[in-house]
């Protein structure tokens, strides 16, 4: 089997690193694994397996015919038999396929917002959907949404999972006092709610001043991040909550830390819980998308969204006892290993590619 990955940028973010993930994993499976970027590329690159086929289309407006040409050739050329396209990348690998027929479509649904499914309409995605071969979901809610809403009838789920990357950030060293550090790994989005965050660490500063918040995601230098620093800066934060933006890997700070919270107010199945968890992290998060599916009492903390004293409380549990941490860290990784590893979520995929009715 030879399958190309489609994604719009490799800039840090869920669907992009499961698009890397997905190509580098195939790598090692099939015959042939490509990955095409097609507006912009970023950090996520030096990801990406060396025996993964890789080309930049560098698409400038909607309907880019160079781009379109480029992406037919390559196709053709490397003789692809599955396009797997991530998130609104759906859009040119339904335009090659008008023109190149035998090529088969597969999407894959990372929209992050399943809290409000009832209101998703896009009508251009219900019309190329009737060229995918089929369609993956990365929770429940997405797979019904996509049942109902969709002209596609393979419609599964697939958990997201981590790659085995080998690069990382050697350079970072977090602020703050070792041993007393809590990571949250979010794009500085609306939905993860970084102002849960800054609210509960005023509380925590007040508590236990030498513990220390360590913010990693993409800056996007709108009006959400602008409120987000002015808010620290006004609650005299600075030497408490660190940005580091948007890096490649960020394993080696997931090694220095110890603690992980997601606040976010709407999820999918977040890359960065699976990455607290192998590493054993002990996890603060919040009731929100597949989360509930992952995170019990046993392998965390999970509270209800948007609510400051449930987050706090939870907080300044794990921080007065290191042996709940360790042990809820523990548990949190053993689940992970058994069940979202790289082995058995791309085993079942192309299990699923080899009996999906392709004669469409």
């Amino acid at each position: 089997m030879r399958i190309l990955q489609i994604i719009d940028s490799l800039e840090p973010g869920g669907s992009e690193r499961m698009a890397v993930n997905y190509a580098n994993s195939l790598a090692e499976k099939i015959g042939f694994s490509g990955l095409i970027a097609t507006r912009n590329e970023g950090l996520l690159l030096d990801q990406l397996d060396k025996k993964v086929s890789y080309l930049f289309l560098n698409k400038k407006k909607r309907i880019d015919l160079k781009a379109i040409l480029k992406l037919r050739k390559y196709i053709k050329n490397n003789k692809i038999d599955v396009i797997h396209a991530h998130s609104s990348s759906f859009f040119i690998a339904v335009l090659v396929k008008l023109t190149f027929l035998r090529v088969k479509i597969i999407w894959h649904d990372h929209y992050g917002i399943s809290q409000d499914l009832g209101s998703r309409k896009n009508l251009m995605l219900k019309f190329g959907s009737f060229f995918f071969a089929g369609s993956i979901a990365v929770n429940s809610a997405l797979k019904t949404w996509a049942e109902n809403y969709l002209w596609c009838s393979n419609v599964t789920y697939f958990s997201n999972f981590i790659g085995n990357s080998s690069n990382a950030d050697d350079g970072i060293q977090l602020m703050g006092e070792e041993g007393k550090r809590i990571i949250c790994v979010a794009n500085l989005r609306p939905q993860k709610n970084h102002n849960l965050l800054i609210d509960a660490a005023v509380i925590i500063k007040n508590k236990f001043p030498d513990w220390s918040f360590h913010l990693f995601g993409k800056d996007f230098k709108d009006a959400y991040s602008l409120l987000l620093s002015n808010k620290v800066k006004n609650l005299k934060l600075q030497k408490t909550i660190y940005f580091y933006g948007a890096v490649d890997n960020v394993k080696v700070a997931l090694k220095q830390s110890d603690i992980a919270v997601l606040p976010s107010l709407s999820e999918g199945l977040p890359l960065a819980l699976l990455e607290y968890g192998l590493y054993k992290l002990p996890v603060v998060v919040t009731s929100v998308g597949e989360i509930p599916m992952i995170i019990t009492s046993e392998e965390g903390s999970i509270v209800e969204s948007n609510n400051l004293k449930e987050f706090s409380e939870a907080l300044e549990k794990l921080i007065l006892n290191k042996e709940l941490r360790e042990e809820k860290g523990l548990k949190l990784y053993n689940k992970i290993k058994m069940n979202y590893t790289e082995e058995i979520i791309v085993d079942e995929y192309l299990l699923w590619l080899s009996f999906i009715n392709f004669a469409r």
